[in-house]
């Protein structure tokens, strides 16, 4: 092996690791003015900042059913629902602005959401 093939290897080594150091770094961050938006029947039943340090579980009750929304880790889910198809809960973890989950049978939506 030439020495410009040992220098071209070590730049590709740095230059990986910078990146991978980078996204996890910028990953751990929480963005401020993300929240965590639960709508039922189409007003707003509650809006809760979403953090990595944000850990909740709120119960949604209404005459269509039941849901537990899960805040934790900077991540929302339902984690459970009496509705039949159990949509909702199969969606699983959501965490970037733009994401939703909905349960339509109960006319509840969870989305993420910016100020």
């Amino acid at each position: 092996m030439k020495r410009f093939d040992k220098i071209i290897i070590v730049i590709i080594v740095v230059i990986s690791i910078g990146s991978y150091a980078f996204m996890k770094i910028s990953k751990n961050k929480s963005p401020k003015g993300i929240y965590v938006q639960i709508t039922l029947k189409g007003n707003v039943y509650k809006k809760i900042p979403l953090t990595q340090s944000t850990d909740e579980k709120i119960t949604v009750q209404s005459n269509l059913g039941k849901n537990i929304v899960e805040i934790k880790n900077g991540k929302v889910r339902i984690s459970e629902s009496d509705c039949k198809n159990q949509i909702c809960v199969q969606t699983g973890y959501i965490n970037s602005v733009g994401d939703v989950i909905a349960c339509l049978p109960h006319e509840l939506l969870v989305e993420i959401t910016k100020k």
